[in-house]
């Protein structure tokens, strides 16, 4: 580092912000130590501020704050390569790279978005949104390195919960079989989003308390505080495997082919730049394990890591958010949890994410029958199945865009052997401000071709409860059922659900002219072109469908045959989606009639508020309205 010289202050004065001068990573290395320290001050302060305008990922980026001021003094992006695993924790890596008066447009329309992309910034060397993917990429990276006879280094950074995450471990399989330079940053503050659970958190923890291994933790500091000098590569040898190994002689990481540095101070810079110095110059694949705290620097945030991983606007002053209506989630985890216990045999499973499904609610209250298997989806869909072929009723919650993951074992395990596992997709649909990564745009096309899987959306809350019951005395094979992020429409469940019929569609209105068919949260700009179509004289038929798969052939074939023309409204892409399912089954039925079809474009959705996106993309009743007429006469067929 170099001497400190940019404190142009007058006697008396406040030292001259020094966020504002870093355009670019070469600003950064300009300062020196003590103005590194107050930059990340500075940066603390802008995030904490900044984002409870805008929301965002607080708690994450407050625990990255020394460790990403480091990566870029010793680093040279973007030849060199940072791979952030989920990427949510690149805001500050965006502050330094030359996007720090933008990050007051975090995660709005047209603004920055919440998430690493590789279009944003040519710093941005890989996009993600979802955990387990940065060793694998970076590792892909470094092979390609390799092969191009290039000298950069690549840099992994991953929680501790990528670390339960299969391709995480995949990736560990092969780093020392792949490449000689490879650079991995374990961030250790024992969160995902909600706690960290299993067999590798206790391991980590286990690192971390131990009180032999907490004074080993202070030699090493000393010892890479007077880093330098030929002997370096012996003693640090010596002074891990003597005192490490006789704590753990099965370490993780060494059996893997990774020589391993750790546990250090995440939050001490100096220390930090120190040991990435000595890392830089290793022939042989590292990882350095550091612990820090979520939320470090903000006492709310601090005292719920939770709730501040990732959240809308809040006050700074105590960290507290406005109430809202009753959520989507929150019916469901009550819902399930009363379910539970009437009946012994439900259970609810769920990937590291009890608080955004609300499952914490049954945690809570029955935690026998709770299991958090940590970020592997694959595995929660295997363990679902495992338990169904003994007759439980497992509940699997996860968010559409996270169920993907599974799709294997929904087809080869669920399907195929017709288990009965509910699987339960929040965030059915867009989710907004996170962006494409986080849109459940795709969950009906890569579900309604699977055989012998029932898949379902309710147009309000009251339908979601008949759907959640209806799901519970549901034994034939998988049931699925998608709803939206937030609150509905606010309608109050009944006392007592009712037990839907599977694949029996609702007939709201019957008409002559018009067939409006609106799935899910979709069904009220199903009504608003119903009551603009009335208003110019035509007859409309409105069907809330809700099945997804299957379909009431029956009530869509009858209401189909003698309309001028049919508009479907989804919340998903209309590639292989529902509007596409209705178009199937008329060809099939030899019904001509016009299919006009409300859905989001063969593409990423970008991230904004979604009356934005809805407004763009033609998801509005207008757009139905004014599709709809060029299948109609300009004066209505009945009075």
């Amino acid at each position: 580092m170099t001497s400190d010289s940019s404190d142009t202050s007058g006697p008396g004065e406040s030292p001259a912000p020094l966020l504002p001068g870093i355009k670019s990573p070469a600003d950064l290395k300009k300062l020196g130590e003590s103005d590194l320290l107050r930059l990340a001050e500075e940066i603390r302060e802008s995030l904490i501020n900044t984002l409870s305008e805008t929301g965002g990922h607080l708690g994450p980026n407050l625990g990255v704050v020394e460790l990403t001021i480091a990566l870029h003094s010793i680093f040279e992006s973007p030849d060199d390569k940072f791979v952030f695993d989920v990427s949510h924790q690149g805001y500050v890596h965006k502050m330094l790279t030359g996007r720090a008066d933008k990050i007051d447009t975090i995660r709005q329309y047209e603004g920055l978005n919440g998430f690493l992309l590789r279009t944003e910034s040519k710093h941005d060397c890989y996009g993600a949104g979802h955990a387990g993917t940065a060793l694998s990429a970076a590792l892909g990276m470094a092979a390609a390195r390799d092969l191009s006879e290039e000298d950069s280094h690549v840099v992994a950074v991953a929680g501790d919960a990528a670390f339960t995450c299969g391709p995480t471990l995949e990736a560990l399989n092969n780093i020392a079989h792949t490449t000689k330079r490879f650079i991995v940053v374990l961030n250790d503050n024992e969160w995902s989003i909600d706690k960290n659970v299993g067999a590798i958190a206790k391991y980590f923890n286990a690192l971390q308390t131990h009180s032999t291994y907490s004074a080993v933790r202070a030699k090493a500091a000393e010892f890479v505080g007077k880093l330098g000098g030929d002997g370096i590569r012996k003693f640090a040898h010596k002074i891990e495997r003597s005192a490490k190994n006789l704590l753990f002689p099965n370490v993780l990481f060494e059996k893997f082919g990774l020589r391993y540095f750790g546990p250090i101070d995440g939050h001490n810079l100096p220390l930090l730049i120190k040991t990435f110095d000595y890392l830089k110059r290793q022939d042989e694949p590292v990882i350095l394990h550091i612990i820090t705290e979520k939320g470090r620097g903000y006492q709310p945030a601090l005292g719920n890591p939770g709730k501040f991983h990732g959240l809308g606007p809040y006050k700074v002053e105590d960290g507290s958010t406005a109430a809202g209506a009753v959520t989507y989630s929150e019916l469901f985890g009550r819902a399930v949890t009363d379910f539970a216990k009437k009946d012994k045999k439900v259970v609810a499973v769920t990937a590291a994410m009890p608080g955004g499904t609300k499952l914490e609610i049954f945690k809570e209250e029955i935690p026998e029958r709770y299991y958090d298997v940590g970020i592997a989806e694959e595995h929660a869909a295997l363990f679902s199945c495992g338990l169904a072929t003994r007759g439980y009723k497992p509940y699997l919650a996860v968010y559409s865009t996270f169920m993907q993951r599974a799709f294997d074992m929904i087809v080869h395990d669920m399907a195929l052997q017709k288990l009965p596992v509910r699987l339960c997709m929040d965030r059915g649909g867009l989710s907004g401000d996170d962006g494409p990564t986080h849109h459940g745009l795709f969950d009906i096309g890569y579900l309604r071709h699977i055989p012998n899987i029932v898949h379902m959306q309710p147009k309000d809350e009251d339908e979601f409860i008949d759907m959640l019951w209806t799901m519970n005395n549901y034994e034939a094979g998988p049931i699925a059922i998608r709803y939206p992020r937030g609150a509905g429409t606010g309608a109050v469940p009944k006392d007592e659900p009712v037990l839907l019929e599977i694949g029996k569609a609702e007939v709201v209105q019957e008409g002559k002219d018009v067939t409006l068919i609106g799935l899910g949260d979709l069904f009220s700009l199903a009504v608003e072109a119903k009551d603009s179509l009335e208003a110019k004289g035509y007859s409309v038929t409105l069907i809330n469908p809700r099945f997804i798969k299957p379909l009431d052939a029956e009530v869509i074939e009858r209401f189909s045959k003698d309309a001028s023309v049919i508009c479907t409204f989804e919340d998903h892409v209309l590639s292989n989606g529902f509007g596409a399912s209705i178009i199937e089954l008329l060809h099939e039925a030899g019904i001509n009639t016009p299919v006009e079809r409300i859905g989001w474009p063969d593409d990423f959705v970008e991230h904004g508020k979604p009356d934005i996106l809805r407004a763009k993309h033609g998801i509005t009743a207008e757009n139905a309205v004014t599709k709809v007429l060029t299948h109609l006469p300009s004066q209505a067929a009945s009075a």
